[in-house]
């Protein structure tokens, strides 16, 4: 069987697979990931996701290639990873003492083969002020992260609760992911 690929960039997906004791490379996949108008933040993560998957697999045909994308999303507007730290100030203001979701489409392909879909996972804030949200921005963690979070780290001090599965508010759902290696072949005892 050929490799697998990890079609990302994301040092938080390479450790969560390597957890997992699989062995593969990264190429990350260079696509735009423009939000179209009439897109529900479901269909766009996905839709990411398999363009990332099919960018990869193009060239990599006999190679496995895993592709995921995360999004948060409140009152219905996505919130990716934010420009500079003011953008993440904006967005933790806006997610402070309120429930959000975390959504992370996931694809894997391997040729023409494709199993796509996503994860949604409930997040609640605490109430913070202004200058929590500050020092918390200081300390660099919002920095490339989906709403300008990081919950394995002092970002679990932000939040009050989870509903759902904590590895997809990381960034990759592994048990979603279980599931979708065995259409392709991969059982879970082989991977225990």
């Amino acid at each position: 069987m050929a490799g697998i690929i990890l079609a990302s960039g994301s040092p938080r997906r390479k450790e969560i697979l390597r957890s997992l004791g699989l062995d593969f490379e990264i190429i990350k996949p260079d696509i735009n990931e423009a939000h179209f108008d009439d897109e529900t933040p479901e269909k766009y993560c996905v839709r990411l996701a398999e363009t990332k998957a099919h960018e990869i697999s193009r060239t990599h045909k006999n190679s496995l290639v895993i592709a995921a994308d995360t999004i948060v999303v409140i009152d219905e507007n996505i919130l990716g990873k934010p420009k500079d730290r003011g953008e993440a100030f904006n967005m933790l203001k806006i997610l402070q003492d309120r429930q959000h979701e975390v959504l992370t489409g996931i694809a894997i392909a391997r040729g023409e083969n494709l199993s796509s879909g996503f994860e949604r996972t409930f997040v609640k804030f605490r109430a913070l002020t202004d200058n929590q949200i500050s020092s918390y921005i200081s300390t660099g963690e919002s920095d490339d992260k989906a709403g300008g979070y990081a919950v394995q780290g002092k970002g679990a001090l932000l939040i009050e609760h989870i509903n759902g599965d904590y590895y997809n508010v990381v960034g990759f759902p592994v048990c979603k992911f279980g599931f979708m290696l065995e259409k392709f072949g991969y059982v879970l005892e082989n991977l225990i």
